[in-house]
């Protein structure tokens, strides 16, 4: 008999696979490398590919490796009735990297994790390359996932820090306390700032966007080279983010429920 833990495991397996088939593409990834991505056995990862695959959410290609599949963007297309921004975002986003000059980029909150959503260059050309449309950062990583994590209630900061250990991944510049001081200045100044934590000399600002219940749901960033991003120009930075994001939370108010 199957347990309800066991079916809620083989469900977490599945979501993993997803994302991680989500993550690769559009060039898709071997059954190892998604098996690597998401701690599962290779036999168990490859027999539930295969049960996805029958069910068209995932699809092999001849090389062996596997993408989302068509069951996926139905489900989406219905699913961005309800969550997808960008339509709405995507004026306010490309206001935002032609009056800064930097790249601009939306991200969504999705659980522990913020979703780069959308990218739009800037006119300077020297860029970042850190941020690309469909990256998975955890909370407190990067700018956006910073400046989300600074507006959540206190008891869900401390849960989340409490829960994750980032250093291994991300380096003891991603520490509890190192994070906790970072939202602290976030609250204060109201956007975050990664100064180059993620790559050396590659800035990033941060603002967060507010859903109808008030919570940080979203969050507009900035990303250049250090050298752009000096004390003076980061304020003025900082306080375009904020207006752009006021503008944000309250065109998203005002649509349809």
């Amino acid at each position: 008999m199957t347990t309800p833990d066991a079916n809620a495991s083989v469900i977490d397996k599945i979501c993993s696979l997803l994302r991680a088939a989500g993550s690769e593409e559009p060039s898709g990834a071997s059954t190892t490398a998604l098996a690597r991505a998401t701690g599962i056995a290779r036999p168990t990862a490859h027999r539930l590919l295969a049960s996805l695959a029958d069910q068209g959410f995932v699809d092999r290609d001849a090389t062996g490796h596997w993408s989302l599949g068509p069951e996926i963007y139905l489900l989406g297309s219905m699913a961005a009735l309800r969550y997808d921004i960008t339509d709405q975002a995507r004026k306010i986003v490309q206001a935002l990297a032609t009056e800064s000059g930097e790249s601009a980029f939306l991200s969504a909150r999705r659980g522990a994790e913020t979703v780069c959503l959308l990218r739009v260059e800037g006119s300077f050309p020297l860029r970042s390359h850190v941020l690309y449309e469909g990256i998975r950062l955890p909370l407190g990583v990067a700018s956006a996932g910073l400046a989300i994590l600074a507006h959540l209630p206190d008891r869900e900061v401390d849960k989340y820090l409490g829960d994750v250990d980032l250093v291994p991944e991300w380096g003891e510049t991603h520490s509890a306390p190192a994070i906790r001081h970072r939202v602290g200045h976030t609250r204060t100044t109201g956007f975050a700032v990664n100064p180059g934590l993620l790559v050396e000399g590659s800035w990033g600002l941060g603002a967060a966007v507010f859903d109808r219940a008030g919570g940080p749901a979203w969050a507009l960033s900035l990303t250049g080279v250090e050298t752009r991003f000096r004390d003076d120009r980061r304020r003025e930075l900082g306080k375009m983010l904020l207006d752009a994001a006021h503008r944000l939370t309250v065109q998203l108010g005002e649509r349809p429920a």
